[in-house]
């Protein structure tokens, strides 16, 4: 065997065991007993010692000192630079801070869980004081003297910095800002009320799964508090959650979702347990979950089929027709809760998280002064106070596992999704006939040949400007959002 067929066989083991300790952070999400997190905490910090081993073992420098970039073909250049980058990065974290992290983010979830449950911020704070310590430590280690923040970005969106996304987002949310304003301003579509049977709710988000093209026989929807995603290849798990009162969580939490697990369902099988057999940065994961559900679920044409599925699955619920469904579905709410916000709002959560978790990492904002900073902030955006900490600094899981970096690819990844609709629209003229028949395999098809299929054999910007024949802006969404509730709305030349 050549020196890069060894390097890729120890990688291959290495990427399942990796698999492992996904399913033991699935499973904790999901069926662990509340009893077993101090025993999972340690189990998670064991993995993370023999991933962390594996990824820095001295053959793998050797391998990649001796092996020719030039010999290999395009895939195994791809191969060889993401081996190279995951082993550059882990070599400047010792081992011992590595396991360290593991095993207090895996304790901090359950205490953030209690703490969320019974509003109670002050029980959480220490835990997530120890939490920004460690990984602020992890983050001057990976930055060696550059800026921190942008090297915690590098696990989520490799090439992005934190300037870089600012000056996006800042150009996005004036235009976001007064584009409510004007919303809040006219009359809105009629609301979902109501009460809609669980076990209805989770039929039906089963039916709409398949119908955006999950593979049930690679896959399986479970209940959790907070919905994702886990896994890659043959074995992609996804959650949803249901509320009674509010259907419409349950079905776009799960579309959301599939597009996560499609994108990792329908990445080419020749990549399977290497580098390039996931998906290439969290931006681009979430381009597909926030396309899906969007563009794609919350459209005109799609949203009339979905009121025919609920009325057999629920009977007269008080909307009149599929036009007023539509407006329904894209109503613009008050609302607290950043998975629960309609397509205009979403990105005034994530900026405000953005800017935050920043704050903290550069040492300009205590954790002491966290909910003060976020309730301040809240009410200036959105003009309403925070009622209580569930709804406010303590509603995301992300700062308790120690995902920071993480915020800004939900709002990168609705900017790159609007830069695929734009080129998805053009390549398919009669999408809509479909959808409104419930048939969204034309885009989900588009997606895999343009998006999916490659995983991680280009980088990111790359990925997404390849697939969309065009520079990365954020104007095809702004266009799209303008359009969508402009019209929705009756607001003077479409907002």
């Amino acid at each position: 065997m050549s020196d890069y067929d060894d390097l890729m066989a120890f990688t291959r083991d290495t990427m399942a065991l990796q698999q492992v300790s996904g399913r033991l952070g699935w499973d904790q999400e999901t069926m662990m007993p509340r009893g077993a997190a101090p025993q999972r905490a340690e189990e998670m910090a064991a993995m993370e010692s023999v991933l962390h081993a594996r990824r820095t073992a001295p053959q793998v420098g050797d391998w990649l000192g001796k092996i020719d970039a030039e010999s290999l073909d395009d895939v195994g250049r791809a191969n060889l630079r993401e081996i190279r980058r995951t082993y550059e990065r882990t070599m400047k974290v010792p081992a011992t801070l590595a396991a360290r992290i593991a095993r207090v983010t895996s304790e901090a979830q359950g205490i953030w869980a209690e703490a969320r449950a019974a509003d109670d911020v002050a029980a959480f704070l220490p835990t997530l004081s120890e939490v920004i310590m460690l990984k602020r430590e992890e983050g001057q280690a990976l930055a060696a003297g550059g800026d921190v923040y942008d090297a915690m970005l590098q696990d989520y969106e490799p090439g992005a910095t934190g300037a870089e996304l600012q000056a996006m987002f800042n150009e996005m949310r004036p235009v976001l800002s007064d584009l409510r304003a004007a919303v809040r301003d006219a009359e809105a579509p009629p609301r979902l009320e109501g009460s809609f049977d669980e076990g209805a709710q989770m039929k039906l988000t089963r039916q709409l799964a398949k119908a955006f093209g999950y593979d049930m026989s690679h896959g399986r929807v479970d209940k959790a508090v907070h919905p994702f995603s886990s896994g890659s290849g043959l074995d992609v798990r996804i959650t949803t959650r249901t509320n009674p009162a509010d259907p419409f969580n349950c079905f776009y939490s799960t579309i959301h979702e599939v597009g996560h697990a499609a994108y990792e369902q329908n990445i080419d099988r020749a990549h399977l347990l290497t580098p390039l057999g996931r998906g290439v940065s969290m931006g681009v994961h979430e381009s597909q979950s926030r396309i899906y559900e969007n563009q794609i679920g919350r459209s005109r044409a799609f949203t009339g089929w979905l009121f025919a599925q609920m009325r057999q699955a629920f009977g007269e619920f008080g909307i009149a027709d599929a036009d007023a469904f539509y407006g329904a579905v894209n109503r613009v709410n008050d609302g607290y809760i950043r998975t629960e916000a309609d397509e205009l709002q979403y990105n005034l959560h994530v900026m405000l998280r953005f800017d935050l978790e920043r704050a903290l990492m550069q040492g300009d904002l205590l954790v002491s002064e966290l909910e003060g900073a976020w309730n301040d902030r809240f009410e200036a955006d959105f003009g309403y106070a925070v009622d209580k900490p569930s709804h406010g600094v303590l509603q995301d899981v992300h700062w308790s596992v120690g995902l920071f970096g993480y915020f800004p690819t939900y709002s990168l990844g609705n900017v790159y999704a609007g830069c695929l609709n734009t080129a998805m629209q053009a390549a398919l003229p009669d999408l809509d006939a479909a959808l409104a028949q419930g048939d969204t395999s034309p885009a989900t098809a588009w997606l895999r040949e343009s998006v999916q299929k490659y995983g991680g054999l280009m980088q990111p910007k790359e990925t997404i400007e390849s697939a969309s024949a065009q520079k990365i802006s954020a104007a095809p969404l702004l266009g799209y959002l303008k359009g969508k509730f402009g019209g929705l709305y009756g607001l003077p030349s479409g907002g």
